[in-house]
């Protein structure tokens, strides 16, 4: 199952979060995320896993072209010269000859840097070395700075997204310009949002997990979620749900949770 970016190329409708995985558990995780069907995985240069998520890449079953990798650009490596090394930075970890899809992590608008960036990271795409780019944690403001500075509008903004936190007007915006919502930290807090009365309550009357019917939340409204997880039933369970769907009125009630931002605010957030 594969969404259509805006650039032509397809994503993965649902993909392996890496954090806060390093060494052995990253890639015994990426490892048996691909063996169960995942294509989509996600690591960060601020994760400090590059590394092991190309290590289990490069010995995995299937041809590089089936996978597609992500990775973000740290704080630290704003700027259009910074972020040329940077990314060279990542690959070298990565060990890859070019990256699928490559963010911004944080606009930290307080360096006023992300366009500068942002120029970079379109010189990459058009050298190859980056097939598709796009931004996390970046406000509809912050996106229109980029397209009329630059041109170039993101394909995906991957942000903080769950039924306690549905995001939806950031979510209308990204529909009218043909970017891709992905969803970080898709579970939430994860041991409070899947013990909530409306999502066991449809876990029950499905037969499936709490975490499948939030994921299935996720997909049934068009995002990319990037459920984490070292273990691998629960890699199996997140990845099993494209076989049933939720009524409009189920997907409703999920939207009316309570939980509110878990991390970090665009406009303050301060990432080295």
């Amino acid at each position: 199952m594969t969404v259509m970016l805006s650039d032509g190329r397809p994503m993965p409708r649902l993909g392996l979060g890496t954090y806060p995985m390093r060494d052995a558990e990253a890639r015994q995780a990426v490892s048996h995320a691909i063996s169960l069907g995942y294509r989509l995985i996600d690591t960060a240069a601020a994760y400090g896993n590059e590394a092991d998520v190309g290590a289990a890449v490069a010995d995995a079953p299937v041809g590089r072209e089936e996978l597609f990798v992500t990775t973000k650009l740290r704080g630290s490596h704003h700027g259009y010269d910074a972020a040329m090394r940077g990314f060279e930075e990542s690959r070298a970890r990565l060990g890859l000859d070019y990256v699928d899809l490559l963010l911004i992590h944080w606009p930290l608008p307080g360096r006023d840097l992300y366009v500068d960036t942002w120029r970079a990271f379109a010189h990459l795409r058009d050298q190859g070395l980056v097939r598709s780019i796009g931004v996390s944690n970046f406000t509809p403001a912050q996106i229109g700075r980029l397209a009329d500075e630059t041109g170039v509008l993101p394909v995906v903004n991957q942000v903080e997204m769950h039924p306690g936190f549905p995001q939806h007007e950031l979510r209308a915006f990204h529909a009218e310009h043909g970017i891709v919502t992905e969803s970080w930290s898709p579970l939430g807090a994860s041991s409070k949002l899947l013990d909530e009365p409306a999502v066991t309550d449809l876990a029950f009357a499905r037969g499936r997990t709490p975490a499948q019917v939030v994921l299935r939340w996720h997909v049934q409204g068009g995002a990319v979620p990037i459920p984490k997880s070292g273990d691998p039933e629960r890699m199996r369970q997140n990845f099993e749900v494209f076989d049933f769907s939720l009524s409009p009125e189920e997907t409703a009630r999920l939207d009316t949770l309570n939980g509110g931002r878990l991390g970090g605010d665009p406009d303050h957030h301060v990432e080295l």
